[in-house]
């Protein structure tokens, strides 16, 4: 299969490190121009610096912005106006008991990642929709569906991304754009891949084995039965990009090792 996005601008929210940076280097693979993003200028420079080596022909540009907050999100738009393709993968995660989540906690977990998302998606969407061309995936996680108990927070704004994702696709129904979720199931990104490597060097192990416990014990339904790397979820997010992926829309996709075991 030739994926051939020469012709589009993609932006990928999120996307100085893990999975976010995978998608924007698989989209600039394919020929699509992308735009970054990260709060801090120094985060994007860091990672266009990342992607120019290795796609040399790149065409990639990045802009510092704190999407969490609608000003930030506006001033993002204001410098960004256009794209064909939209991907929200900005997400925070952290473990926590539900008795010691505080409000703003359960708040800020929704500002960064459900509206960051909701924000990019009203404005952008109209723009495919006038074009009849475009696609929106929101970078959910199976944790949408298999609520985690040490972070219930995170769980309820990955299960707000599919209602969000599936009420968009809709919404526009009929037209050439499609909005799509995908599901990753535990990934070696920045965040997962950090946390265990610190683990790891606390408790004395070598990282494979914290990651070999990690999975027989938090996400022992996993088929795989080791954490997924940032590119194959990056790969699934390239397909839904493209052409070829014109009659998937309001899906919720999988990429997560089989953790879930319901059929549907």
């Amino acid at each position: 299969m030739n994926i051939d996005l020469s012709h589009r601008r993609a932006i990928v929210s999120g996307s100085t490190a893990g999975i976010g940076l995978a998608i924007a280097r698989g989209l600039a693979a394919a020929g699509a121009e992308v735009v970054i993003n990260g709060r801090t200028q120094a985060r994007v420079d860091e990672a266009l610096q990342l992607l120019r080596s290795s796609v040399p022909r790149a065409r990639v540009t990045g802009v510092a912005a704190d999407l969490s907050s609608a000003a930030g999100s506006a001033d993002f738009i204001r410098q960004v106006p256009e794209a064909d393709i939209l991907v929200n993968n900005l997400g925070i995660f952290e473990p926590k008991g539900f008795f010691d989540i505080p409000d703003e906690d359960w708040l800020h977990f929704f500002e960064v990642n459900v509206m960051s998302g909701v924000r990019l998606a009203r404005h952008y969407a109209r723009g495919m929709r006038q074009r009849n061309w475009g696609r929106v995936l929101f970078i959910s996680s199976e944790s949408a569906l298999q609520i985690p108990a040490e972070m219930v927070h995170y769980g309820m704004t990955k299960t707000a991304q599919l209602a969000v994702s599936r009420g968009l696709a809709e919404t526009l129904a009929g037209t050439g754009v499609t909005v799509n979720s995908i599901l990753p199931g535990p990934t070696r990104s920045e965040g997962i891949g950090g946390f265990l490597a610190s683990l790891a060097q606390k408790e004395g192990v070598p990282v494979e084995q914290m990651e070999r416990d990690f999975i027989a014990e938090h996400r022992p339904t996993s088929l795989i039965r080791r954490l997924a790397t940032v590119d194959e979820v990056a790969s699934l997010a390239v397909y839904l990009a493209s052409e070829q992926a014109s009659a998937t829309t309001g899906a919720a996709l999988r990429v997560d090792g089989g953790v879930l075991r319901s059929i549907a």
